[in-house]
């Protein structure tokens, strides 16, 4: 009897060892990880998902995960190339494709991919203008995702995907963006409303000269218009009053006007001189000529004096 509960004690020994063993080489890979296996500090392999046996005391597993990371990336400030300061952000997504690189090649490549991202990031900003930020984002995505995934190739990880999330700008800089869109708001409501006031007159045009043609479609538009004021206001009362009796009428006051003129013209007396009182002044005589013979007489009846 001493014999068998030995040999029993034994071989539960053994089991328990074993258990305890096979508990510690025993590992469970999730689908969405990948079993990285060191044996004495060296890689040897990769485990796929499942129960995986290691060597206990030798083998030593690590997982990586290789779902879609989403990473965010800090607020970057940077001044654009047209030198505006912005404030830039955005979101990286990217995956493990082989844990191998991943976890030798690189001491922590969730760090190393956010500091690539922020560098990439920075100098995206300063290639770009301000109108490119707000409006070009997908370009600007595609480049900044070359950037990011040119290194980070040789870890072993693939970038997916790289968004802006928001750009921001100076407060300044916003209110003069809102008076330059409301100016050109304004200039389009213009250019809108001259466009269709060149159509209009053209219409009018059109219009008015088949209208000479027939003047009963300028009555019936008359009446047409009369109607329609009545529609809308019941208590307003519309006489339409033809232009050509205007017309009509300042054509003859005219004409009275010019006959009115020439009879007082012809009624009226010429008015005649007024009657001078001043005394009639009877014009000089001439003096007699003086000849030859008078001059020797008054001579002579001066030496006799």
């Amino acid at each position: 009897m001493d014999i068998l509960a030995i040999i029993g004690a034994i071989f539960g020994a053994g089991a328990i060892a074993g258990g305890v063993l096979t508990a510690m080489s025993a590992r469970v890979v999730a689908q969405y990880e990948k079993g990285l296996v060191f044996r004495f500090g060296r890689v040897v392999g990769t485990r796929d998902p499942g129960l995986r046996m290691l060597i206990p005391f030798v083998d030593r597993m690590r997982k990586i995960s290789t779902q879609i990371v989403t990473m965010p990336v800090p607020a970057q400030d940077g001044i654009t190339r047209d030198n505006v300061t912005v404030r830039v952000d955005a979101v990286v997504y990217f995956r493990v494709i082989d844990p191998v690189c991943a976890v030798v090649e690189v001491q922590n490549y969730l760090f190393a991919v956010g500091q690539v991202a922020q560098t990439s990031l920075r100098s995206i900003i300063g290639k770009s203008d301000l109108d490119s930020l707000l409006s070009n984002r997908e370009e600007l995505n595609k480049g900044l995702e070359i950037m990011i995934d040119s290194p980070a190739l040789s870890w072993g990880i693939h970038i997916d995907r790289v968004e802006i999330k928001d750009v921001s700008i100076p407060d300044s800089l916003k209110r003069s963006m809102s008076r330059q869109a409301e100016a050109e708001r304004e200039r389009r409501a213009r250019v809108i409303s001259a466009e269709g006031e060149l159509q209009a007159s053209k219409k009018l045009a059109q219009a008015g000269a088949q209208m000479a043609e027939s003047p009963a479609s300028l009555q019936l538009r008359l009446l047409e218009t009369v109607v329609q004021v009545a529609a809308e206001k019941n208590s307003t009362l519309v006489l339409p009053f033809p232009v050509e009796l205007l017309r009509f009428l300042e054509r003859g006051t005219q004409q009275e006007s010019t006959a009115t003129g020439t009879t007082q013209a012809e009624s009226e007396p010429t008015p005649a001189a007024p009657e001078s009182t001043a005394p009639e002044i009877a014009p000089p005589e001439p003096a007699p000529a003086l000849g030859p013979s008078n001059t020797r007489a008054t001579s002579q009846d001066g030496i006799r004096s």
